[in-house]
């Protein structure tokens, strides 16, 4: 589902390169819920952003299913993060104007992907109900990356993207967060590809990768 060969990067440092990625290759298939760690500065943010086409890699290539992500132009990069993908970071990234239920639903309506018995569903398993009419601000930070995680599946994406999604919670809360997000992610099918510093969350996952000197252990 996901397939990424001999991807590099690097960045300009002082006007020196930075080789951040040095020929990384990576499989997730369909369903499966990977963990990928790393040293700080290794790499692992870079490498989500180029998956999700919020950067250009510098040579390889990452296939998503039948879309060749590094081929892809702008539009096509912002269609497939719309259409295709789920995005979960660790600042939730809410939109504070829209409530809970519209936050929810965001992403899905864009796409023309609302599906309300999926939508009532993600309400009632991540424990929203109550909260529908409330906004970002006057959510706890469990509650807010609970609502982040609900927009990010409510498209049914064919790979979740996260990036330290619960560095910002404590770890009881962290755990029942990764809990939720585990079970919602089989319940889709989808990958799922989460970068975590805690080796606690990463041994809850189907397998764990690490990023060193660029490339993947």
């Amino acid at each position: 589902m996901l397939n990424i060969k001999n991807l590099s990067k690097s960045f300009s440092s002082a006007g020196e390169p930075v080789h951040v990625l040095r020929g990384v290759d990576l499989d997730v298939r369909p369903g499966e819920r990977v963990a990928l760690t790393g040293e700080s500065g290794s790499g692992k943010s870079t490498l989500l952003h180029l998956i999700a086409g919020l950067d250009a890699a510098d040579g390889g290539t990452i296939m998503l299913e039948s879309a060749d992500v590094t081929a892809l132009p702008d539009a096509g990069r912002a269609a497939l993060r719309r259409n295709r993908l789920g995005l979960v970071f660790q600042q939730f990234n809410l939109i504070p104007s829209l409530s809970v239920e519209d936050n929810l639903s965001f992403q899905a309506r864009i796409a023309g992907r609302h599906d309300a018995a999926w939508h009532g569903e993600l309400i009632e398993r991540l424990g929203l109900r109550k909260l529908l009419r409330r906004y970002p601000e006057q959510l706890s930070g469990g509650q807010q990356q609970r609502v982040a995680i609900g927009r990010a599946l409510a498209i049914k994406p064919s790979l979740l993207l996260a990036d330290e999604p619960t560095g910002n919670l404590d770890e009881a809360t962290a755990d029942d967060v990764l809990a939720l997000t585990r079970d919602l992610v089989a319940r889709t099918g989808c990958g799922f590809l989460m970068v975590t510093h805690s080796l606690h969350l990463a041994g809850t996952l189907d397998r764990h990768v690490t990023l060193h000197a660029g490339r993947i252990t």
